[in-house]
């Protein structure tokens, strides 16, 4: 392959399948396609935590008390109900009060997160190469055929 005088082969490629005659350069440019990517820019994290503390309360509980001679812990079953024995006596239960403590919980209050979005302008500066082609020399072809002013010029 020849190389025309100024033609500058690390500048452009030059096609090789056209015939000795013929020399053809590829020009490219770069475009830059802009848009936009959602990345995580932060977090929120939300954390309860537990706080105990201690009650104190005076709660009256009311509890029998009987004079005897004699006393006999109650069978499973027992009725509860006051008898006469066979030797005559009375047999009275004696009743006692058992606290009884229920909790339950109870929501007192709901956190409400909301998250917004804010769009906002960035002014995005690069750099975008483009190629220029530059022919130098008496090149004629087909498409410079002396009527084109602009043929032989450099393209944008």
């Amino acid at each position: 392959m020849t190389q025309e005088p100024g033609a500058h082969k690390s500048d452009a490629s030059i096609d090789q399948t056209r015939t000795s005659d013929e020399a053809a350069v590829t020009r490219s440019e770069e475009q830059a396609h802009i848009g936009t990517e959602l990345t995580e820019s932060g977090r929120v994290r939300v954390r309860k935590h537990v706080e105990t503390y201690p009650v104190t309360e005076v709660v009256p509980r009311h509890v029998e008390h009987a004079d005897t001679s004699e006393r006999v812990d109650a069978v499973e079953g027992d009725s509860g109900e006051v008898e006469t024995l066979e030797d005559g006596s009375i047999s009275i239960p004696i009743f006692e009060e058992v606290l009884v403590v229920t909790k339950r919980l109870v929501v007192r209050e709901r956190v409400i997160v909301r998250k917004r979005t804010v769009v906002d302008e960035y002014t995005l500066e690069t750099e975008l190469r483009r190629e220029h082609v530059t022919v130098e020399g008496d090149i004629d072809t087909a498409e410079n055929d002396g009527t084109d002013p602009n043929a032989g010029q450099e393209s944008p």
